[in-house]
């Protein structure tokens, strides 16, 4: 039998604890928050941080942003390569190449 999806995995371990009546989105928008601020707390005073407490808080963060895309029925895929590609028309290689420069300051 194939392994599940994250998806079916993630909605199996909330619907086996009846979970779902918590993760409104307005829920589930603060929860990626507090997550990330709980990863950004890995390298708050050591940028040498734990991988392995990275790892398990960045896989906090990915739960939740799961959990969102299945409550507003999109597929985490498709929408990240819906913004890769607005992000390639803001920053061209010929002139973002090597440089953090936002878009709307980048100059030929």
């Amino acid at each position: 039998m194939p392994e599940p999806s994250v998806r079916q995995a993630l909605e199996a371990m909330v619907a086996d604890r009846d979970w779902e009546q918590f993760h409104t989105t307005e829920n589930l928008i603060k929860s990626i928050s507090i997550e990330a601020g709980e990863l950004l707390e890995c390298v708050q005073w050591d940028i040498k941080a734990d991988p392995d407490l990275i790892r398990k808080e960045l896989a906090d963060v990915l739960t939740y942003c799961h959990l969102l895309a299945a409550k507003l029925d999109l597929d985490p895929d498709q929408i990240i390569l819906e913004k890769l590609q607005e992000t390639k028309a803001k920053y061209p290689v010929e002139k973002a190449l090597g440089r953090s420069t936002k878009y709307d300051r980048l100059q030929d």
